[in-house]
């Protein structure tokens, strides 16, 4: 099982997609990541380490994402979230797009943080 909480955005569009969102002016990366998984899921965590950085070319976006343990709480459904699920990495590469799956992916594996470029949907790839 991979320990990774995921969950469906009913208020965004209805897909799988890792907790996440934008951090606040002050606000240290790490408690932005308890914070937003909190906010979305119900479950407290401890911020293990960074696995990988993803910049959305079309929108301008750069996502860094975190490995983390859960410590606390509990799942539950949110207003941002109509859905919240334990799933393997199989149900990951099967439920979401292709641009989540790999930031999930990535994220159970070892080693140094990957860093990807897509386009919003597709990664880029390697000429």
């Amino acid at each position: 099982m991979v320990a990774e909480v995921l969950r469906a955005n009913a208020a965004d569009n209805g897909t799988w997609e890792p907790p996440g969102g934008v951090l606040e002016l002050a606000e240290a990366p790490e408690d932005g990541v308890r914070r937003e998984v909190f906010e979305e899921t119900g479950a407290k965590v401890q911020v293990d380490r960074l696995t990988g950085v993803y910049k959305n070319t079309s929108r301008g976006i750069v996502a860094l994402v975190f490995r983390c343990r859960v410590e606390g709480g509990h799942e539950q459904l949110t207003d941002e979230a109509s859905a919240v699920e334990w799933l393997t990495p199989d149900e990951v590469t099967s439920r979401m797009a292709e641009v989540y799956a790999v930031r999930v992916t990535d994220a159970l594996l070892g080693g140094a943080p990957r860093v990807r470029t897509h386009d919003g949907r597709r990664l880029a790839r390697d000429a």
